[in-house]
């Protein structure tokens, strides 16, 4: 278990929810300042942890489990694919990855836009930029396979292992998985061994959004 992982559990826990790291202390009955990036480490350059009594706070305040949280700290998707048992929320907008590089739907901050979305029901989520891909193609099987809906996150945040959504400034919009990113490139991996890998420029990289929810 990692320091930044653990933080990183927390952030996506508050990007869930609709909230700033801020908004979640405050949601949590603790001083606003507490999970500030600022607090994350020593004065001396050392790590500092969340007590537990914080995190307990948390889990209370979003209603979110120990398991889900633990499955957050190891890199697991946001919403677990059970996820899809909980109560329909609202509808969100739905397209095809092949149509998704296409203009017209998105900005260029890689937000929905225009008229042109199909819908679908989403599981509970607090995004309220949250969108809808249909998968295409073999590239990520057999953890996605063709023809299933995965739900996209723009505020979710992302590190390497995550499963993201990538459009390049080409029109390319592909769905893989992260395996590194760094100040000038990002390496991204086909989970099938058959397709093959994928390295851009980060200037080539018009957004990444992270997949919390797949309908498998």
């Amino acid at each position: 278990m990692k320091h930044e992982d653990i933080w990183r559990a927390l952030d996506t826990l508050a990007a869930e929810n609709g909230l700033s790291a801020s908004g979640l202390a405050k949601k949590s009955g603790l001083d606003a300042t507490t999970f500030n990036p600022s607090k994350r480490r020593m004065p001396d350059g050392r790590n500092r942890w969340p007590s537990t009594e914080s995190v307990a706070k948390v889990l209370n305040a979003t209603g979110a489990s120990l398991e889900a949280f633990t499955a957050l700290v190891s890199g697991a998707r946001a919403l677990a694919s059970s996820a899809g048992t909980r109560t329909i929320s609202r509808r969100v907008p739905l397209i095809g990855l092949a149509q998704a590089g296409s203009d017209g739907y998105f900005d260029d901050g890689g937000f929905p836009v225009g008229g042109g979305w199909d819908e679908v029901s989403l599981p509970e989520i607090a995004d309220p930029n949250a969108y809808a891909l249909e998968i295409s193609g073999e590239s990520m099987e057999p953890v996605f396979r063709d023809g299933d809906l995965v739900i996209v996150s723009p505020s979710a945040p992302i590190r390497r292992g995550d499963r993201v959504v990538v459009r390049t400034k080409d029109g390319q919009v592909m769905a893989k998985q992260l395996a590194r990113r760094s100040a000038r490139r990002v390496d991204l991996k086909s989970l099938n061994p058959e397709h093959a890998d994928y390295s851009f420029d980060l200037s080539d990289v018009t957004w990444m959004h992270r997949i919390v929810w797949a309908s498998q």
